[in-house]
């Protein structure tokens, strides 16, 4: 994975992997390339599936932060979403979530978004619990 212009950070750590997918044609805008809601809805997946890990249990997200689309995503392009946990308190959890694309034809990954989302811990209730209560 070369670096690129809009790849203003280290490579991510492979543990990190929250989602591999496909970007398809049912994903796009009327221009043609990949919608940006569906680009943050798999990082939302990603990050909460590693929240939902670490807290053991249900996880609700309630802030997203510091999102910038630096590049499109194409239909057929590899998307791949590291989520990494930078942060842990009581009954929250912040995550830096970054996403790729890679051209289908291609080997090198390309940032195209990057956002810290936080996550709360919650019960069946939907209400906050403790992340180390599971």
């Amino acid at each position: 994975m070369a670096n690129s212009p809009h790849d203003h950070s280290e490579r991510p750590d492979p543990a990190d992997l929250g989602i591999l997918t496909t970007a398809m044609p049912a994903d796009t805008n009327p221009s043609g390339d990949i919608f940006g809601g569906w680009l943050m809805s798999q990082m939302d997946l990603a990050a909460g599936n590693i929240a939902a890990r670490l807290s053991k249990g249900r996880v609700a997200t309630i802030a997203v932060d510091g999102m910038v689309f630096l590049t499109p995503v194409q239909v057929g392009d590899e998307v791949t979403v590291y989520a990494k946990v930078i942060s842990v308190g009581r009954t929250s959890m912040k995550m830096k979530v970054d996403a790729y694309r890679r051209p289908r034809e291609g080997e090198d990954k390309v940032r195209v978004t990057e956002a810290i989302f936080t996550f709360v811990a919650i019960d069946d209730n939907g209400k906050p619990r403790p992340v180390a209560g599971g």
